[in-house]
């Protein structure tokens, strides 16, 4: 007996809630793929499966939440094919139809038996895979269905937006993030800068860092304040990103904390900031979280290459000071770099900001 179609739709959009949720697990983690989540629903609309990607070669969601719902019910490599007739697989991305190191998740839910296979966004890189599952008679609902509401599919949009990007741009996604008063000032008259924010602003930072595959800084922030750049306290994984120095002058002291065993490290003599993208594509880095010093932030914002603005801004005023951004290659009003707000919310008695930079286009 199905269920009615209001509450179907409730427990489905309930269940790409937890998907999303399940995803960001991955953020940090399993780069260059993208981080994707999985909730499966019997025909009740009781989850019987869950899972996310986890690591780079490791089960996809869709596999993982299988295997998940499998061992609820059966002793392990025991379930039958087709064991989930009559379920829902809901997932944050289109199923891959392709065999890279791990085998298409079509293949995978046409073989455990799925009926239906409801996803938030098409897959850029991969796509095809709704096609392949329809042909097989699953149904399928992906973005702009009544099942995929504008708000869920934008919430997957912001945990798959590094991948994408990279996707789309061939370098890492770059999001760079600052703390100022409201003002507009990152440090006092007399260079002190700590603490701008309270406490829960700065525990913020440490999840961006958790979730980036790279934090960068130049030599300059890393002479004048020597930042570990870690998360902290530790994440339960213990995994760390990587910290990337720009330091073409090789002025790193061997002794500064950037360069413990806390966390990998990478000192790049280099001063083109599309090579420095590039060589860390091709280490396989799809998100930078950008926490250098005004003039590298305005080096990168003169150049193009910022994806996402976070700001946190304290409800103080100083009047002097060091500005959160020097030249951004910006000599007119009419030249000003927008931003488009994404989700502004309160941290404490601070302000965060989450936007992203509007692309100027030729008349």
């Amino acid at each position: 007996m199905s269920l009615p179609r209001d509450r179907d739709h409730d427990l489905v959009v309930d269940a790409l809630d937890h998907a999303i949720e399940l995803s960001a697990r991955g953020l940090g983690r399993v780069s260059p793929n993208p981080a994707v989540g999985c909730v499966i629903l019997d025909i009740e609309g009781h989850t019987v499966g869950e899972g996310w990607h986890q690591r780079p070669g490791g089960p996809h969601a869709e596999v993982a939440a299988i295997a998940d719902a499998a061992e609820r019910v059966f002793a392990p490599d025991e379930a039958p094919e087709g064991f989930l007739g009559g379920c829902t697989a809901v997932v944050t991305l289109e199923p891959c139809p392709h065999t890279g190191r791990t085998g298409p998740c079509t293949e995978a839910l046409l073989e455990a038996g799925v009926s239906r296979v409801v996803y938030a966004l098409e897959d850029p890189l991969h796509g095809g895979g709704a096609d392949v599952l329809r042909h097989y008679g699953v149904e399928v609902h992906g973005p702009g269905s009544a099942l995929v509401p504008d708000a869920q599919a934008r919430a997957a949009t912001l945990v798959l937006e590094p991948w994408s990007t990279a996707q789309r741009t061939g370098r890492p996604h770059v999001t760079w993030k600052f703390a100022a008063t409201l003002d507009g000032r990152s440090a006092a008259a007399d260079g002190s800068s700590r603490w701008i924010t309270g406490e829960q602003a700065r525990a913020d930072v440490h999840r961006l860092r958790d979730e980036a595959d790279a934090v960068l800084i130049g030599a300059g922030t890393q002479r004048a304040d020597d930042p570990q750049l870690t998360v902290r306290p530790a994440p339960p994984d213990g995994r760390q990103p990587l910290r990337v120095v720009l330091d073409p002058r090789g002025t790193t002291a061997a002794d500064s904390r950037i360069l413990d065993d806390a966390a990998p490290t990478l000192v790049l003599g280099v001063t083109d900031l599309h090579e420095v993208l590039a060589i860390l594509y091709e280490r396989d880095v799809r998100s930078v979280l950008l926490e250098g010093g005004p003039r590298l932030a305005g080096s990168f914002f003169a150049a193009g290459l910022v994806d996402r603005v976070v700001a946190y801004l304290a409800p103080a005023l100083l009047g002097a000071g060091a500005a959160a951004l020097a030249d951004a290659g910006v000599s007119t009003l009419a030249g000003a770099h927008r931003l488009e707000p994404v989700e502004v919310t309160t941290l404490g008695a601070d302000l965060r900001l989450i936007a992203r930079p509007v692309r100027r286009t030729e008349p």
